[in-house]
């Protein structure tokens, strides 16, 4: 039986695998409305190959230049923006919305999915950074699965079946290091967003490799693991691994450590958000232990990377302050991807808005939404600030 998707960041890394998974299974999947930014060359390719119903992009003037680009009868089927996205997640024939729009934009078509009683495959993690209490309870009172796609906690999901919730003793969440896991602390200061973006195992979009440089992607997956699984951020720990086999673990109270295992690729986590409960061959290499060398494992330097750090206190303080966290992140990986800040300032940059907010219950989405806003205007302040005393030199990556 076809599975209908919705598929929300269809032109971004993890959009492009799903349809590669979709691609190699037509028969299991279907493709019926998606979601995209401004790559609008990609999309178009994108509607020819699996003609979906509805699509939405991000703004009045693109959605004109790919009406225009296709045939007749698409002028009601583009809409446009936040609407738009939300639509697409709502559509009704659609069984499971895959979430992959990249960073806050994907908290309110995510939770529109929820509430219109769908099933979710996540790989937007400041969903639940954002609102973890209030989409974990919509998900509870709409009956419906939230299905990790993040490799780290499609692990962990895989490994909580081998034991009950009330045994877990820890969950453990693997880093790859980023590419600069060895660098001295003072060569972080000269580093380039072009170095920042090469990461060692994983191909993946801009923003993410610029997160996992920082560790500030894994900062992030600790308050995500924290509401997916309910678990206490005091019983969630980090460890660096730089061979990103073992993607995740789960440690029991009887010391029985369970761990999930493969090659580093996006689509063996994308097929099995996709067809849980069942498993799909992809043709893929197989992971191969007698070639694999050693498998290595060591505590994250905090100190070199604080942005890890601030996430974890960020988790513990709740409310609305994990919102600021990522609203400030977002602006500060920007600000250095357009040279206007340096690789260390960005966690400077969250740090100085995180301390500098007023946190609040998160207790509607319209209040994470505003201090979303609030914290982006106040990150805006210090980067500019950090401008000023420092001259940074335009070292901007072009897209």
């Amino acid at each position: 039986m076809t599975k209908n998707i919705s598929l929300l960041g269809s032109t971004g890394s993890i959009g492009c695998n799903v349809l590669e998974v979709v691609r190699r299974y037509p028969d299991r999947f279907r493709v019926a409305a998606m979601a995209a930014g401004n790559n609008i060359s990609l999309l178009k390719t994108q509607i020819e190959a699996f003609q979906p119903r509805l699509v939405s992009v991000a703004d009045e003037t693109l959605a004109g230049d790919l009406i225009q680009s296709l045939p007749p009868g698409w002028g009601e089927r583009v809409l446009t923006g936040r609407a738009g996205n939300e639509a697409v997640a709502r559509l009704a024939e659609a069984e499971l919305v895959v979430s992959a729009i990249v960073g806050a934009a994907g908290l309110t078509p995510t939770m529109a999915a929820i509430e219109a009683g769908k099933d979710v495959a996540l790989a937007n993690k400041e969903t639940l950074v954002m609102a973890g209490e209030l989409v974990m309870n919509a998900v509870a009172r709409q009956g419906v699965q939230m299905l990790p796609i993040d490799s780290e906690h499609n692990a962990i999901a895989q490994a909580l079946g081998a034991g009950r919730h009330q045994d877990i003793h820890r969950l453990i969440l693997t880093a790859s290091g980023g590419p600069f896991r060895d660098t001295p602390a003072p060569e972080l200061w000269q580093v380039s967003p072009e170095q920042a973006l090469h990461h060692p195992n994983w191909s993946m979009g801009r923003k993410i490799s610029i997160d996992s440089a920082t560790l500030m992607n894994k900062g992030l997956e600790v308050i995500e693991a924290h509401w997916l699984f309910k678990v206490p951020v005091e019983k969630i720990e980090v460890l660096v691994h730089p061979q990103s086999i073992v993607h995740s673990m789960v440690e029991y109270i009887d010391g029985s450590v369970v761990a999930q295992m493969g090659i580093p690729d996006m689509r063996i986590p994308i097929v099995y958000a996709l067809s849980f409960p069942e498993r799909l061959p992809l043709g893929l290499p197989r992971l191969d232990l007698t070639t694999a060398g050693n498998l290595n494992f060591f505590p994250p330097d905090r100190k070199r990377f604080p942005a890890l750090e601030l996430a974890f206190q960020a988790c513990r303080q709740g409310g609305t302050m994990p919102a600021a966290l990522n609203a400030a992140n977002e602006v500060a990986v920007e600000a250095f991807l357009a040279g206007k800040i340096r690789f260390p300032e960005i966690a400077r940059v969250v740090a100085e808005t995180t301390n500098r907010v007023e946190a609040r219950p998160a207790d509607r989405i319209a209040t994470v939404l505003a201090c979303d806003q609030a914290a982006r205007k106040l990150a805006a302040t210090v980067v500019e600030s950090l401008m000023a005393k420092t001259g940074t030199q335009s070292m901007k990556v072009e897209a």
